[in-house]
């Protein structure tokens, strides 16, 4: 079991601690389902990306922008959850944010 405020203020701390502003840890890997915490400083970002077969966010704290290679933004803020657009896509904390990634991959 993973205690998610908890996690939540850890990894903020670590994001602070890190040159680039972001901290992640892959809670669950089983199989094609993964599940990582990923915690970014305000107006830190994840550089563009594939995304995987299928993917979901959710916001467990802050507020986030996806953002596909064509442009496109998707906002998700705190509570909410949303499907990663299956394209290149980038993720900026427009808050400090902590995100939960829910990821399955091609086995």
């Amino acid at each position: 079991m993973h205690d998610l405020p908890l996690l939540i203020r850890e990894h903020i701390e670590k994001a602070y601690a890190d040159e680039r502003g972001r901290s992640a840890h892959l809670l669950v890997n089983d199989g094609p389902l993964r599940q990582t915490i990923i915690a970014l400083t305000a107006g830190s970002s994840l550089d563009e990306h594939e995304a995987p077969a299928a993917a979901s966010l959710q916001v467990l704290y802050g507020s986030v922008c996806v953002t596909s290679a064509d442009g496109e933004e998707m906002k998700v803020s705190l509570g909410q959850l949303e499907a990663i657009p299956q394209k290149r896509h980038s993720l900026t904390a427009t808050d400090d944010a902590v995100v939960l990634l829910t990821a399955v991959t091609e086995t």
